[in-house]
């Protein structure tokens, strides 16, 4: 049974990917603005609004109503890192527009806030994945997580038709731009 936490987890193949371009970009010094505002698009839209819209409206709540704290514990840890998140995306936005209206000063602040940003979404990912849908998996029944799956749907049919797969074809692009070694692109075929 595909379970809405392995949904949860396919998102963040992309979510991976995607902050390896920015990493990336960071190590190469990246000036490319298009890319970088493309980057905080992405994230905006991909990564905070469909991914972490399933998470905070759907699968967080539920968890809290099976006995998980809001206010201590992994559901409290991964809301605060969504929160932390953000502030970086917003730094790396607001230097965005600095450097665009020359000042190239703003350029090292950019890579300071993506670097932020790929340091803490992978060490989040990591523990949702490891620890807190593990949990959710044992605390879940079968039932639960098929509603949380039609819940997710709920969601993403919220997005323009075709707008998550555009999403994930952008991601594509950048890593056929910033890396040497791009994943081959994973069909809905593949189970994933």
């Amino acid at each position: 049974m595909n379970t809405a936490t392995q949904n949860l987890e396919n998102d963040h193949v992309y979510i991976l990917r995607l902050i390896d371009v920015m990493g990336k970009m960071v190590l190469n010094c990246a000036t490319d603005t298009v890319h970088m505002e493309m980057v905080v698009n992405l994230i905006k839209t991909y990564a905070d609004g469909f991914h972490h819209a399933k998470e905070e409206k759907v699968l967080f709540p539920l968890l809290v109503e099976k006995g998980f704290s809001n206010e201590q514990g992994p559901v409290s840890v991964m809301l605060h890192e969504h929160v932390e998140g953000r502030e970086f995306v917003t730094g790396i936005s607001r230097r965005i527009d600095v450097y665009k209206a020359g000042n190239v000063s703003a350029l090292p602040e950019i890579y300071q806030y993506m670097q932020g940003y790929v340091d803490l979404l992978r060490a989040h990912i990591g523990k949702e994945n490891n620890v807190l849908f593990r949990m959710a998996d044992k605390a879940l029944s079968n039932d639960e997580q098929l509603s949380l799956l039609n819940k997710f749907a709920a969601i993403e049919n919220q997005y323009e038709k075709g707008q998550i797969a555009e999403s994930i074809l952008e991601i594509e692009g950048l890593e056929a731009f910033y890396l040497e070694d791009v994943p081959e692109t994973i069909s809905p075929a593949s189970g994933l």
